[in-house]
């Protein structure tokens, strides 16, 4: 069986000081791939350099909406620069978050037009974040979608309604489950894991955060997205091996660049 974690931060505290370890944990599960993700621009030259390393790594570049307002000056010109590196496979994490309103949301929205004119402008997918902000998630990538076309990707570490989940499948993005759908008081998502189209779902982690049962409580690892993965398959009526067949075609498709 091999899986991609479509969705971790080797470089932060808790991985990144044994990051060699982690990766060959979840290698020994049948992990056979990894995109880790930037949150903030001083991040993108350190993940690169792990993509750079490790020939089973890629990298996205990209600002969360938690970092926007300490990114005042990010366009798209900086983005598009950034992914022109051969293991930049992503644009983002990027999107909107009115749950902690760490950033002004003008701000939250200004950096996510910036990655989707990068996206378009690259032909790289959006890594998106939203919690809290269906109705406008949903309004500025249905106007990208319409504008200009050429912009895909992923709604990430997915918690949103099942109207959201429609939203962004209809849009043509795909829609990743992590580690959260494992949890008892996920009843929602877990509807939602059942009914997703096989070939528009990726699986992740998000490590270093939310480990998935059986592992709540412990730092989240790359090696866990194997539990939620099997998790998803048995609410599903599939065999794990048929889960991780199908996502990791999924991602190769979506994230086309790490074919190569």
């Amino acid at each position: 069986m091999t899986l991609i974690d479509s969705h971790c931060h080797l470089n932060y505290e808790g991985l990144v000081e044994r990051q060699g370890d982690v990766l060959d944990a979840a290698r020994g599960r049948g992990v056979a791939g990894f995109l880790n993700i930037a949150t903030r621009q001083r991040e993108w030259q350190d993940i690169i350099g792990v993509a750079e390393r490790e020939p089973d790594v890629w990298a996205s570049v990209g600002v969360h909406p938690h970092e926007a307002d300490s990114h005042p000056d990010l366009g798209a010109a900086a983005l598009i620069e950034a992914a022109d590196h051969p293991r930049v496979i992503a644009i983002g994490e990027c999107g909107l978050d009115y749950f902690y309103d760490k950033s002004d949301r003008a701000s939250q929205r200004e950096r996510f037009q910036a990655h989707i004119d990068a996206a378009r402008e690259t032909g790289l997918p959006l890594v998106i974040h939203t919690r809290e902000a269906e109705d406008d998630t949903a309004e500025i990538l249905t106007e990208a979608v319409r504008e200009g076309g050429g912009v895909t990707g992923v709604l990430h570490c997915f918690t949103g309604s099942a109207e959201l989940a429609r939203k962004g499948l209809d849009l043509g993005f795909y829609v990743s489950l992590s580690g959260i759908v494992t949890f008892k008081n996920a009843a929602d998502l877990q509807e939602t894991a059942k009914w997703l189209p096989a070939d528009q779902m990726l699986v992740e982690t998000d490590a270093p955060f939310l480990a998935p049962v059986p592992h709540r409580g412990q730092k989240c690892e790359p090696a866990f997205v194997v539990d939620t993965a099997a998790f998803v398959a048995g609410l599903r009526g599939e065999e794990p091996e048929q889960l991780a067949a199908t996502t990791t075609e999924n991602f190769f498709r979506l994230f086309a660049k790490a074919r190569a």
